[in-house]
């Protein structure tokens, strides 16, 4: 085998290099040595479907995949350069936004790593979700331009271009690669389509742009603006192109590695990762129609390679098109959807299983419910919700399709890359098998009552503390104390993720300090959050909270007890720097609405204790860890779901009989937030919450207040936290997506791993 060292690729010594110079030689080292390992391959492959892959810097990970990372630190290390000083140089790939594109990543590493082949299939937007900028304690959205970077590294153009029909006009597709390597293992790849056309000087006024010109701005921005039917149409123009080049991308594959495709099933496993990428059900029936195969077997064979995961249960996501808007943009597929509900209709007499509704709109999830031969939740609760109540009616139909597969987190990015420390701690002590073996994780449970390693443990997130604080500083310009207790929530800005019931429990806490009850320790609270452009609600959470900090941080009195940190643009390698360092792990959606949650998985896996409602995965997590290593409080889903069929919830009786609440809730239009704050901004905040609180912040406040006040008292004890921290990493190893991806294979995929 071949001995890679970075000397080799540059014509000067390291000492004497640039930081580029540096990067571009591992890059090329990278490339090499990936290439050398080949790519897995097989009969049947995996086409991974999804509109997200947030896939985060990938030196790093691709140097431990590759078992050249410590070779190549060391050999920079004598240099006197520093290999987090070029991963300082990279870029990150904007093609995600949250849990979603992130899990989709986890799945391709661990697809490679175990040796499953696959491909993940997207698009190359120019300009990702956006970047986050905040200016007077507000959310501004700016282009995030990375794609040229991109294809200036890690991004290989192709050969392959697909013709694209749309209503009146066509659009060329270009594809290109992204290499993503096992760990020690071979590689598989994600494939990225592209339209030359696509023109960034049309984006004129922050992230504005005019959204009808559909050649220019196809793949400009992930999830555009869709506050009018300009934008929502867009969206459908968008996912159509990224299935009809997939569906020809597929086809001609497998037919190039010999199937008829009256075989597909036995050259192909689709898996349809949210409803975003729907339409290559009804495509690829068109497509296979086209070359001769009858109607009936080109919906066998469709519905025997497609599988579908869904990742929610709000309405919001679950994708619902008006007819009139696949007309306009891809008439060609409306008779194939015509059939298909046609046939829905023969078969069922239950109109709320139709894929075609009375007012004439197409429900996505419909199609890939009737027309896949799996449908899963992602995590063990979640899935019964879809069973016993939001899919009730499909599960009656096909009980045998229905099935849980709970996420899993890459422990290669989310542990080894991100926590060295950490790592070598585990290492030394279990030694190395954890690696390709999580469950062997457990293995540390042997040292719950050893007080050296329980120390080394505490001196490891000391550690990571000091990396994060010197972090904040340079980047948010906020001192932090590294002795305080860093509470975390750290995840896309919803309101059901409730980042509004942590910011009334800030609120209450700094009321509490002015009047003279200070904390049982200090506090950091940590956020990190990106609100979608047009949901207004959200921006006024993230505008509350900056307002908080600019008051909290300032006040001499409350700063010592009370500091909030809110990260601008949080992305992949925020999260790498926070996550390691986190004490408390804020995981407080509403009873059942969070789908699984991957930060809680990363953050146990860390060393973070959970304080969490009985949600998602968090159900699993306490299993796994025991009620004394987890803080859990709330309502619970079943209660939460009978308050939405009854409608009894009313937010102002809340506010009416608890003082707290209303002191908290009350807050948000006070002298000092107005003074900090755009008083229009919290006014509706403050409105929304009281008339509304659809996602049930109130009843769920106290049992909060009292579960942190509990988290909060007992790190005091640093040798009972340590104990809480190591049970929650020794228990991680379920959380591993090596495990969900063989979960998958086994169960639906039915690919045979070389």
């Amino acid at each position: 085998m071949k001995s890679y060292r970075l000397q080799s690729y540059l014509e000067k010594p390291l000492s004497k290099c640039t930081g580029l110079e540096l990067y571009n030689a591992a890059l090329t080292m990278v490339r090499e040595a990936a290439s050398a390992r080949s790519c897995h391959e097989g009969k049947k492959k995996l086409y991974y479907i999804s509109a997200e892959f947030l896939i985060g810097r990938l030196l790093s990970n691709n140097l431990i995949n590759l078992g050249l990372y410590d070779s190549v630190q060391k050999e920079l290390s004598d240099a006197g350069k520093s290999l987090a000083g070029l991963e300082e140089l990279e870029d990150e790939p904007s093609l995600g936004n949250g849990g979603l594109g992130r899990l989709a990543s986890c799945f391709l590493d661990s697809c490679a790593t175990v040796g499953i082949p696959a491909e993940g299939i997207g698009l190359a937007y120019h300009c990702g979700l956006f970047k986050q900028v905040f200016a007077d304690r507000k959310q501004y959205e700016i282009p995030n331009t990375w794609l040229s970077w991109g294809k200036e590294s890690w991004m290989k153009r192709c050969d392959r271009h697909y013709t694209v029909d749309f209503g009146g006009f066509s659009v060329t597709s270009t594809m290109y690669e992204i290499g993503i390597t096992g760990y020690g293992s071979k590689s598989n790849v994600l494939r990225l389509f592209d339209a030359d056309t696509v023109d960034e000087q049309l984006i004129k006024d922050g992230i504005r742009f005019d959204k009808t010109d559909i050649a220019r701005n196809l793949t400009l921005f992930l999830y555009p603006d869709d506050s009018d039917d300009d934008g929502r149409l867009l969206r459908v123009y968008q996912e159509y192109f990224m299935v009809s080049s997939a569906a020809q991308l597929i086809l001609d594959e497998c037919m190039e590695r010999g199937s008829s495709l009256h075989d597909l099933a036995d050259y192909a496993a689709i898996q349809i990762n949210d409803t975003h990428p729907t339409m290559i059900v009804p495509e690829l029936i068109r497509l296979l129609m086209e070359r001769g195969i009858t109607e009936d077997e080109a919906v066998s064979i469709v519905t025997s390679v497609c599988a579908y995961t869904n990742h929610t249960i709000l309405a919001e996501a679950l994708e619902t098109w008006p007819r009139t808007f696949i007309e306009t943009a891809v008439p060609q597929l409306i008779p194939v959807i015509e059939m298909l509900d046609r046939r829905v209709r023969d078969a069922y007499d239950d109109p709320s299983v139709r894929i075609i509704d009375r007012n004439g709109s197409i429900h996505m999830a419909h199609i890939d419910i009737h027309y896949s031969h799996s449908v899963n939740g992602v995590a063990a609760l979640h899935t019964e919700i879809l069973e016993k109540s939001e899919l009730h009616s499909f599960y009656q139909l096909y009980p045998e399709r229905f099935n849980n597969k709970t996420n899993g987190v890459s422990f290669r990015r989310w542990l080894i890359s991100c926590n060295p420390s950490l790592t070598s701690l585990i290492t030394d002590a279990i030694g190395d098998g954890w690696k390709t073996d999580a469950e062997k994780l457990s293995r540390l449970l042997d040292y719950k009552n050893d007080p050296a390693f329980l120390s080394s443990l505490r001196a490891v997130k000391a550690e990571n503390k000091k990396a994060l604080a010197a972090w904040v500083r340079a980047k948010e310009h906020i001192d932090v104390d590294v002795s305080s207790v860093f509470d975390m929530q750290a995840k896309r800005l919803h309101e059901y993720k409730r980042q509004q019931l942590n910011l009334l429990w800030l609120i209450r806490e700094y009321l509490e300090i002015k009047a003279g009850k200070v904390p049982a320790v200090p506090v950091t609270a940590f956020f990190g959050a990106k609100a979608a452009p047009a949901y207004t609600i959200a921006k006024d959470i993230i505008h509350a909270i900056l307002c908080m900090q600019e008051i909290v941080n300032k006040d001499p009195d409350v700063s010592k007890w009370l500091r909030i940190v809110m990260i601008e643009n949080y992305n992949v390698t925020a999260a790498e720097k926070m996550i390691p360092a986190c004490d408390i792990s804020e995981q407080i959606s509403l009873a059942s609405k969070e789908a699984s949650g991957t930060s809680n998985m990363k953050l146990m896996l860390n060393g973070a204790v959970t304080i969490g409602t009985m949600d998602g995965a968090n159900v699993e997590i306490a299993r796994f860890v025991g009620n004394d290593n987890i803080y859990t409080f709330g309502e619970r889903s079943d209660d939460v779901i009978r308050h939405y069929l009854m409608k009894d919830y009313k937010a102002s009786d809340w506010y009416e009989q608890d003082d707290k609440i209303a002191s908290s809730v009350d807050f948000l239009t006070s002298p000092a937030m107005r003074k900090a704050g755009d008083r229009k901004s919290l006014d509706r905040l403050h409105r929304e919450l009281l008339r509304k609180d659809y996602f049930m912040t109130f009843p769920d406040f106290e049992e909060y207040c009292d579960a942190k006040a509990d988290a909060l008292a007992d790190t005091r004890s640093e040798e009972a936290w340590a104990v809480k921290m190591l049970y929650n990493i020794a228990n991680a190893g379920f959380f591993s997506s090596d495990r969900t991806v063989k979960e998958y294979n086994r169960d639906i995929w039915k690919i045979q791993p070389r």
